[in-house]
């Protein structure tokens, strides 16, 4: 896949308003790829109007973030507008929340452009899918692009890119070898890696503290032969809950949270347990809980989402379900 059958699809849509979208909450990740998505195709296409748009907000880091690059996300992005809709670190429509059926109705093309698998229904809306699970972050694809089209990225859109691989990849914990390559040509590019990696520190607010805490003693623990597997809720931070969970030990951390009939499950689960069992937490166990929820689920082999419909307990019985499965059928 190549970034010159991008730019075919806009020629083909005579382009001159793309809308780059990106999921609800957007990490630093979603936001620096579309960031420096958007410089590399106003370098090729100068007349074309680039918008970034998140679902329901940015995450508080990637708020802190946009004080130190020149990126502006728009809450209300103008999809009915677009001549196409470029989904970045986006495997679902359903991941736009309340511009999902926007989307959905548009009749501009849509691409996506993640390192998780495509939901297939996405796949059916999308024109184009560029994917790949090997890359540690959407940044690494894009940065991917600026290679294939042999462009040096500026300054702003280097800094972009480490940022948005260095979160992905916890600080390089997860980084493979064709990560640590683009994080030196980065570094090569003017990145200060020091100075970059400083703005990924934020002090925890009280209330992310209260939740992790809540969450940790409120922890139904299950061991399924080698493997603990830990199951809780709280109201907020369910993902910030669920990488504390497995800070303490845990294998596998599953943390909901209900609002009315609507059900956020977070899933954490180390690297050791993806790598024994070959569990895929966005394939094997959220894209079919999410399903059974009446909504959808997905996300990465260790870390992965699920929104939809029902009851905790409800929710973790099937997930508890799922897990068990897998791990009979390893066994």
């Amino acid at each position: 896949m190549s970034f010159q059958e991008i730019t075919k699809i806009l020629d083909e849509s005579d382009a001159k308003l793309v809308v780059l979208l990106c999921h609800h909450n957007a990490d630093p990740d979603a936001i620096c790829s579309a960031y420096a998505f958007a410089s590399l195709l106003k370098h090729f296409r100068q007349n074309l109007e680039v918008e970034i748009g998140a679902a329901q907000g940015i995450s508080r880091l990637s708020r802190h973030l946009l004080k130190h690059l020149p990126i502006e996300v728009k809450m209300q992005p103008n999809v009915e507008n677009a001549d196409a809709m470029v989904l970045l670190d986006t495997n679902t429509v359903q991941q736009l929340n309340n511009l999902a059926e926007k989307v959905k109705k548009a009749k501009a093309p849509i691409i996506v452009i993640d390192h998780h698998a495509a939901h297939p229904e996405t796949e059916q809306l999308a024109k184009l899918c560029i994917t790949n699970e090997e890359a540690s972050s959407t940044c690494e694809i894009v940065y991917g692009f600026y290679k294939q089209m042999d462009i040096k990225p500026g300054e702003h859109e280097a800094k972009a890119l480490f940022l948005g691989i260095a979160f992905d990849t916890r600080h390089f914990v997860l980084a493979n070898s064709s990560t640590l390559k683009t994080v030196a040509e980065l570094i090569e590019a003017g990145v200060n890696a020091k100075e970059a990696l400083s703005l990924l520190s934020l002090p925890m607010d009280f209330s992310e503290r209260v939740a992790r805490l809540k969450a940790s003693r409120r922890a139904k623990i299950f061991k399924i032969g080698e493997w603990i597997i830990a199951f809780s809720h709280v109201s907020a931070y369910q993902a910030s809950a669920a990488r504390a969970i497995i800070d303490l030990g845990a294998h596998v951390a599953v943390v909901a949270g209900q609002k009315n009939e609507n059900l956020e499950i977070s899933l954490r689960s180390t690297r050791e347990f993806y790598e024994k069992t070959g569990i895929h937490l966005g394939r094997d166990v959220a894209k079919p809980l999410g399903e059974y929820l009446r909504g959808m689920g997905g996300g990465h082999s260790t870390a992965a989402g699920v929104n939809g419909l029902g009851d905790v307990e409800t929710g973790f019985k099937r997930c508890l379900r799922l897990l068990k499965g897998k791990l009979l059928t390893h066994n």
